[in-house]
């Protein structure tokens, strides 16, 4: 489990392919600190597992199901990369439940500086677009993020927005991102969990009989 709070920009070193899937080495000192083999570290919102590591970089192999679902396919050496390992069990969760089990991607489509903030819009497609809540959280490339404003449900094409602080600005690889850039995004982990229940119709009941 992780907060989403980005500890670290690290920098992809190698891209390996292997058949369907992917060995990476990542250079993240910092987020080696404490972080022994096999241990998870999420990398632009995707948890990986340690396969070994120098105590400057560590390698990663990320599998095809990852690969179809997320950037890494995109991702090459020199690529800047959002670092943070697993939560400590006494930690507090400042930011929100994030699993680094990424749903899919989502694309910048426009960004507006307004005062010392920027707002970024978001592409998303419909099938995600449901679990996107206004004030609600999401993970953008393992982010934690609060939603500032979504689409209306018969929108054409599904967006919604984050408003971004300096200090995320600086701290993370989402200042540099430019319009057409691709993100992952994780939505959040109660919405999906509903959305799930809903589907098999048991939402309503169990509402029913909380109350």
């Amino acid at each position: 489990m992780f907060t989403g709070l980005v500890e670290e920009v690290g920098r992809i070193e190698r891209v390996e392919p292997r058949g369907d899937s992917l060995r990476l080495r990542v250079r993240g000192p910092r987020v080696l600190e404490g972080v022994a083999h096999g241990a998870s570290i999420a990398v632009s919102g995707v948890c990986l597992t340690v396969v070994g590591s120098d105590g400057e970089t560590f390698e990663t192999d990320v599998m095809g199901q990852t690969v179809a679902m997320s950037t890494a396919g995109e991702w090459e050496p020199g690529r800047a990369v959002n670092l943070e390992r697993a939560m400590a069990a006494d930690a507090r969760l400042g930011g929100h439940i994030v699993q680094g089990h990424v749903d899919g991607v989502a694309r910048l489509i426009e960004q507006e500086e307004e005062g010392a903030w920027r707002r970024l819009r978001f592409a998303v497609d419909r099938e995600h677009a449901p679990l996107i809540v206004d004030k609600g959280s999401i993970a953008v490339d393992g982010t934690s993020l609060t939603v500032s404003a979504v689409s209306p449900v018969q929108a054409q094409e599904q967006w919604f927005e984050v408003s971004l602080i300096p200090e995320t600005l600086r701290a993370t690889t989402l200042g540099a991102l430019r319009p057409g850039d691709r993100v992952n995004i994780e939505t959040d982990i109660i919405a999906r969990h509903v959305a799930r229940m809903a589907a098999f119709g048991v939402a309503a009941p169990l509402a029913e009989a909380l109350r």
